[in-house]
């Protein structure tokens, strides 16, 4: 076999296992809006917090990356709409984790249904 026709071979199942796991095909526009989105990400979140918050930060998106994700969108809201006031602090990012852990809290509730067995103490049938 020819090395292109390898190549054709190759990129073709890498598009049927992606389509298998429910990844959209990659389309090399969309890659590069994506990295541009993210790296305007980074830098808004460089400009805004401080060192020790920025690394607290990464720290929570490898344990919770969708906690880290809320995070990330509410201090880009803020820093958008002029509501920081200077960069956010370790302490700072604390707080605004609380906030939105009691926001995105999850309350749970257990329910027990007791049945009733035909049989009962109650009933004394001697």
């Amino acid at each position: 076999m020819a090395d292109e026709e390898l190549e054709a071979l190759r990129a073709r199942r890498m598009g049927e296992i992606r389509a298998e796991h429910g990844e959209p095909p990659s389309d090399p526009s969309q890659q590069e809006a994506k990295q541009r989105e993210a790296e305007i990400r980074n830098t808004i979140l460089a400009q805004v917090l401080d060192q020790a918050a920025r690394a607290r930060l990464s720290n929570l998106a490898l344990v919770k990356p969708d906690k880290a994700k809320a995070v990330e969108n509410y201090l880009i809201q803020m820093a958008r709409f002029g509501q920081l006031a200077g960069k956010v602090s370790e302490q700072g990012l604390i707080e605004i984790l609380e906030k939105v852990s009691q926001q995105t809290e999850k309350k749970t509730t257990v329910k027990f249904n007791r049945r009733r067995v035909l049989d009962s103490d109650e009933e004394d049938d001697y």
